[in-house]
């Protein structure tokens, strides 16, 4: 299964490339709308910044919580953390945050430089630790984030091997196939 549907959400333009059958593709735009909502309720201010600075939201499968794409402006959230009952939506909505600091900082003149990256990263994990503190239930958001900061420059900005992150995420997908498949 790979569909693609196009959603507006609270006046995001929003693309679920949904490639599992065990995916709702109305959860995940259900939950990304109650994400952004929180957003927009106890962080107007960055609510107005990830609407001027993204072009739209993708949800697709990914090796990791969310990415930024700079050449497209796009938010990119990762589909199965979307949907994961173990996931809040305050936690989804953390990630679109910080996403978003990596767009402002892009649209502010930042190349993203990858000897800036720490730095860039431990920006946006202050920001998710402002918005932790504000939304109810936001502890684990803000424990994340300051466990981030404490890290080294190398683990608190890693490279990625996109080959083999995309690999892992081809296991994944093959392993949820076949525990679905046993009676």
């Amino acid at each position: 299964m790979n569909t693609t549907s196009h959603h507006t959400v609270r006046g995001f333009r929003v693309t679920v490339e949904n490639t599992r059958e065990d995916i709702d593709t109305a959860d995940v735009v259900r939950r990304l709308d109650e994400a952004i909502a929180l957003i927009d309720q106890y962080t107007p201010h960055y609510g107005r910044h990830v609407r001027r600075d993204f072009s739209g939201i993708l949800v697709r499968r990914y090796a990791c919580r969310g990415a930024y794409s700079t050449d497209t402006r796009t938010c990119l959230v990762e589909l199965t953390f979307c949907v994961n009952p173990s996931i809040t939506q305050a936690q989804i909505a953390a990630t679109i945050l910080h996403e978003g600091m990596h767009a402002r900082l892009h649209a502010l003149g930042s190349t993203l430089e990858f000897a800036d990256r720490a730095r860039e990263e431990r920006f946006c994990r202050r920001a998710e630790i402002e918005f932790g503190r504000l939304v109810p239930g936001g502890e684990p958001i803000v424990q994340r984030a300051v466990e981030a900061l404490a890290l080294a420059d190398e683990a608190v900005a890693p490279r990625i091997d996109e080959r083999l992150a995309a690999e892992r995420v081809a296991q994944a997908d093959l392993e949820a196939l076949r525990s679905r498949a046993k009676p």
